[in-house]
């Protein structure tokens, strides 16, 4: 018993297993997410290739793709029942984080995407994403706590390039911006804050809080600003 508690204690919650009103309420708030992430997304996209950013459509559709995945990814694993297939959707789950973080800076860096800030910013942003992700596939048990570091950096190495970002997005996108940042950041205490009732819900609620910030920074962006 102590040995499969082991074998599984990176990824199934066996130590305090979610009760049935936590996964329910966890389910609305993934559920909820999506509705949003879907309904606002393709309003983004048709706006974009109908009239406002034609050219940044790629783009927005590996933002808006990796916005929807990381969703989808996070509510099948935390309401899959403990068996091998959860396992594999852990793995999954945190791989598709580092992709999200990425896809989201997709959209900005296109703006700059045509000077040396920009182009190195992207390769930075990709290539360290794409390592998290192979991390996250091959040995998900390492690094657990890292891990979230490695969110926390990419996700804030954004500052790096405040500068060239505040100078070419409105003002408006810019603190929709920082504001999902916190937002995000601040739910990381209650992902931490294991042995909190509902702090599953709790955390993603901030995720699809800040989500939906960044979300709105991109329609502002993209749709708003350019109409």
């Amino acid at each position: 018993m102590q040995h499969t508690s082991a074998k599984y204690s990176w990824w199934s919650r066996e130590h305090r297993p979610f009760t049935s009103a936590e996964l329910v309420v966890d389910g609305i708030v993934h559920v909820l997410g999506l509705i949003v992430a879907i309904a606002a997304g393709s309003i983004l996209l048709t706006f974009a290739i109908i009239e406002t950013a034609p050219e940044a459509v790629p783009a927005l559709a590996i933002y808006v793709g990796s916005l929807i995945a990381v969703l989808g990814v996070s509510m099948a694993y935390n309401l899959w029942p403990v068996s091998p297939i959860k396992m594999w959707l852990a793995r999954f789950d945190q791989a598709a984080i580092f992709l999200f973080i990425a896809g989201s800076y997709t959209p900005f860096l296109a703006v700059i995407g045509g000077t040396t800030t920009g182009i190195v910013m992207s390769t930075f942003v990709w290539g360290a994403s794409l390592i998290g992700v192979a991390l996250k596939l091959i040995v998900p048990e390492r690094f657990g706590r890292l891990a979230i570091v490695l969110y926390l950096a990419i996700g804030w190495s954004g500052i790096l390039v405040f500068q060239s970002l505040a100078q070419t997005l409105p003002g408006s996108t810019m603190m929709l911006l920082v504001a999902g940042g916190v937002t995000y950041s601040l739910g990381i205490i209650f992902h931490l804050w294991e042995k909190l009732k509902f702090q599953n819900a709790l955390w993603h609620v901030f995720v699809v809080t800040g989500a939906s910030l960044h979300l709105w920074a991109v329609i502002d962006c993209m749709v708003v600003n350019r109409l």
